[in-house]
């Protein structure tokens, strides 16, 4: 996954916001595989458990059994064609969420060796937000932040200017299910 490049930019920002709305001491369900990300939470004094790599479009079992605290979400939701389930099914009463956001200059992003490394949605902040809120989920606080890179072209420069990451804080509103 991350072999030519590794988002330290990226993972910098997110454990920085992380800090900001969660504390060491509570214990985090982050879905996807271990990765990572996983492990500079682990070294930042996080309790993080992932997901199994289940295909949480057709099963949420081991979200809506996890005991854990919070829920974390990074770069996952763009990959799953039902994200709204996957958010209903969270009985954590806190997520911290992020999402590559949708450019306008680019074409969503499509792997084609890996099934799974593929972008079903590519969202703007105000489509994100609506998702979390129409599924019981009221934001705190968000981010978003750049991805600028030393190549050449118009779509490079562009990419110093244009927000390429957004990262949110929400809090459960409602726990019911309808």
């Amino acid at each position: 996954m991350y072999d030519n490049t590794f988002p330290n930019k990226r993972f910098k920002h997110t454990v920085e916001f992380l800090k900001q709305h969660v504390d060491t001491s509570q214990s985090i369900l982050d879905l996807g595989v271990e990765n990572p990300l996983s492990e500079i939470l682990k070294s930042n004094g996080y309790s993080v458990e992932n997901t199994s790599g289940i295909d949480l479009d057709v099963n949420t079992s081991e979200i809506e059994n996890s005991k854990n605290e919070v829920v974390t979400a990074f770069e996952i939701f763009e990959h799953l064609l039902s994200p709204f389930t996957v958010l209903k099914s969270i009985k954590a009463n806190k997520l911290v969420a992020s999402i590559p956001m949708r450019l306008w200059f680019s074409s969503a992003y499509r792997s084609k060796t890996d099934m799974r490394d593929r972008h079903y949605h590519e969202f703007e902040d105000w489509q994100f937000d609506w998702l979390l809120e129409k599924a019981g989920w009221k934001i705190i606080a968000t981010e978003k932040w750049t991805n600028p890179t030393k190549k050449i072209g118009i779509r490079p420069i562009l990419r110093w200017f244009k927000p390429r990451y957004y990262i949110v804080y929400a809090e459960r509103v409602s726990n019911s299910k309808s």
